[in-house]
């Protein structure tokens, strides 16, 4: 065996351990992500809120990331990378536990003070996770190691609701809106109790398989990364790093597209269950509208699966982010003018509305984008990466605030047409908001087309 040969093999050995690992905890952070679509039609009947309120999921969960992204390089800075991944892990479970006495009480409050610690977990994680993705191996396939690692994070989304479904909402059917709003106010009361205790024994096994493994990631042979190898950037304030790092306009451009993308991602896996709901997706056990984040994930993982396929024999990761903004737009358009009545039958499932279909598409479009978008952002950072990444971060605060707007405005429309008598069979509101969409894949497509390629702020 040559010397150039015998170098392949263990640069390869040293990126499938850290890969490996990162697949495991990639898992984690999906299966906890979206477990956020289900829960929302969750507490809309079980902490008695309205469509708009039932929002206040995702506002917690992912404002998490804006409030504690910067912190979370402070923390890591002091601790390192692989000490970081442990510490997330653990403020996740800690998140998780929290759900044990939020449902003893019933009250949204601390439901959503347990989603942000949970959030808060994630941030630290993703910010000591993601910079490993791009630093353990060639650049430009950075988007195909992304790619392996969405799988897993996507697969995750797809089991989660099913899991939930399963060990908790089984018997939905006893608990419609219809059957509760003929209780008297003391059986209503007892039966929304017996409902939210469901939650406690999953978060709390949730959170104990978390634990163990931050303790696993602590003694693992995960590599330590320095990512300021020119020495040029530690000796800086975080204050002075940030204002460096927004000289390099495709960094502030990736930020802006990353905030969109995500609220397009999470507007697609968490509102289509509620989607699904509105236009009467019951199924025959009463529940089936919770399985549709399921479809979105599906999707995705069909994304993510081109991704490391194509990317970058066949496909730059550039040219995959361009097709994602494109189909993206199509995909919202459709969605939007698309008769709500049309109806699409599988075998073994209910009719689905096949504008519920589009938005599940909605996942394929989106799936390349965070791996493309991530490295493009970064690109020529150099010492800056890390606080770049934490950055990149803040711009999830899309999946926070988009998802609050889409509630409210969906249901503005929902009340008018009822306040002046609209058809059911018409497009609602839940249907028209969708719109909110479109400028965010025009940002896309922007980035991938001529943002990334900015070096400095006069376009060059």
């Amino acid at each position: 065996m040559s010397k150039i040969e015998s170098a392949i093999r263990v640069e390869q050995r040293s990126v499938i351990i850290p890969m490996i690992i990162l697949t495991a905890l990639f898992f984690i952070l999906g299966f906890v992500t979206w477990l956020n679509g289900p829960l929302i039609p969750f507490f809309e009947l079980a902490c008695e809120l309205t469509a708009s309120q039932a929002y206040f999921v995702t506002f917690a969960f992912y404002i998490a990331y804006f409030v504690m992204a910067i912190p979370s390089s402070w923390v890591i800075e002091k601790v390192g990378y692989k000490n970081g991944i442990s510490l997330g892990l653990i403020v996740i479970a800690v998140g998780a536990f929290m759900f044990y006495p939020a449902a003893a009480t019933r009250t949204f409050v601390f439901f959503l003070l347990a989603l942000f610690t949970m959030g808060t977990g994630l941030a630290i994680l993703q910010t000591a996770a993601n910079p490993y993705v791009v630093v353990i191996g060639p650049r430009e396939s950075a988007a195909a190691r992304i790619s392996v690692l969405g799988i897993a994070n996507k697969f995750a989304g797809f089991i989660a609701p099913l899991a939930l479904t399963a060990l908790v909402l089984s018997n939905m059917q006893e608990y419609t809106a219809d059957k509760i709003a003929l209780l008297d106010e003391v059986s209503k009361t007892e039966a929304l109790n017996l409902l939210t205790l469901q939650l406690q024994t999953p978060y709390l096994y949730m959170g104990l398989v978390i634990l163990v493994l931050a303790l696993l990631v602590k003694f693992s042979p995960l590599p330590e990364i320095d990512l300021d190898e020119e020495g040029d950037v530690l000796h800086l304030s975080i204050f002075k790093q940030i204002k460096n790092a927004f000289k390099h306009p495709q960094l502030v451009l990736g930020v802006i597209t990353l905030m969109l993308y995500l609220a397009a991602e999470v507007l697609a896996g968490d509102s289509i269950g509620g989607f699904g709901k509105h236009l009467g997706v019951y199924g025959k056990d009463g529940n089936f509208y919770l399985k549709l984040t399921s479809f979105t994930m599906s999707a995705m993982v069909v994304g993510y699966v081109l991704g490391i396929t194509l990317i970058p024999k066949y496909l730059s990761q550039v040219t995959a982010l361009k097709a994602s903004g494109i189909l993206g737009l199509i995909l919202v358009i459709l969605i939007v003018v698309i008769s709500p009545t049309i109806t699409v039958q599988f075998s073994g499932i209910p009719a689905i509305p096949l504008v519920v279909i589009l938005v599940a598409l909605m996942g394929l479009a989106n799936a390349l984008c965070w791996p493309a978008i991530w490295p493009m952002a970064l690109q020529d950072l150099k010492g800056y990466t890390k606080i770049g990444s934490a950055i990149l971060i803040m711009g999830i605060i899309g999946g926070a605030i988009f998802p609050l707007i889409y509630g409210a405005w969906a249901e503005s429309i929902n009340v008018a047409n009822l306040a002046n008598g609209v058809a059911q069979t018409a497009k609602s509101g839940n249907q028209i908001a969708y719109l909110i969409l479109v400028p965010c894949y025009l940002m896309i497509i922007f980035f991938a087309f001529k943002g990334h390629k900015y070096r400095s702020w006069s376009g060059k």
